[in-house]
């Protein structure tokens, strides 16, 4: 597999639109726990009368017999958690599989955080989560994008199972994007999302054209990529209007729970050139 990055260069206009976005939620005055999520150390000041006693150093007073507070500052940089679905069923596709389309959504969220001096991770998971572990910068991209392409897809899709233990690593304000095709349970994927409800959401559905559009017809042989069960069938109109009209009830709660959480949602034909997918993207 190779993963066209040349578009990299196209979506440089896209990030100030993204800085604006994935920030808004959070400018303004916010209240936080003391070493809480959202804000870090800035420094140390002479206690004043009327400080909180729990802000005292008592280590630094060990030290010097003076007592000193810890001074935060609210944390403004986020971190850009994507987390991309690498199960059997995102190996579909004719021109371009599901799982090589979302890797260049990835990619191009997290080259445009570097950008604008955000952090990123980046995760797969199928029947369990894996995590990349890469090196800082715009090396760190590059590691990810050689990642990606020796990656093999493979595996049953276990949403909630397998990204439940995620939640422990975001550890301050955050950005999350799921790119996947989404063909699992609603109550699955609600699961999830509560794990990151103090989290802004993206969810992005990829399909190809043929899942989207059913364009096959008469005897046909149907394979499950997750679980390589074959089916021999007939598919008369009648057949593809049922299909067509399930799809379509999907993504509809789909959308309704996206909108329940206050989540972005956008369903992606994998024959859309990544630029025009990045633009839709924006104007949500």
């Amino acid at each position: 597999m190779k993963i066209d990055t040349g578009f990299l260069k196209q979506i440089d206009r896209f990030q100030i639109a993204l800085k604006r976005k994935i920030n808004t939620q959070y400018q303004g005055n916010r209240t936080t726990k003391l070493g809480g999520s959202g804000l870090v150390f800035k420094e140390f000041r002479e206690y004043i009368p009327g400080d909180e006693i729990r802000k005292i150093d008592w280590v630094l007073f060990g030290k010097t017999e003076r007592l000193y507070v810890k001074n935060y500052e609210e944390e403004r940089n986020l971190t850009l958690h994507i987390i991309l679905d690498s199960s059997s069923s995102m190996d579909y596709g004719n021109s371009i599989s599901k799982f090589e389309y979302g890797s260049m959504l990835g990619i191009g969220f997290a080259y445009m955080a570097l950008k604008n001096n955000e952090k990123f991770e980046f995760s797969t998971f199928a029947n369990e989560l894996e995590f990349y572990k890469t090196s800082k910068g715009m090396n760190k991209l590059a590691n990810l994008i050689v990642m990606l392409n020796k990656h093999k897809v493979k595996g049953k899709s276990k949403f909630n199972e397998s990204i439940y233990p995620y939640k422990n690593m975001i550890k301050s304000k955050a950005l999350v994007v799921i790119i996947s095709d989404f063909l699992y349970s609603i109550e699955e994927l609600k699961e999830t999302l509560l794990l990151f409800k103090k989290s802004e959401i993206v969810l992005i559905q990829t399909l190809d054209k043929t899942e989207l559009d059913l364009e096959l017809e008469g005897d046909v042989l149907l394979e499950d990529a997750e679980n390589s069960s074959v089916l021999k069938t007939f598919l008369s109109g009648r057949m593809k209007e049922l299909y067509a009209n399930r799809l379509k009830k999907h993504i509809l709660q789909l959308e309704g729970l996206a909108e329940a959480f206050d989540a972005k949602f956008l369903t992606i034909n994998t024959s859309m050139p990544i630029f025009d997918a990045f633009y839709h993207l924006m104007e949500r």
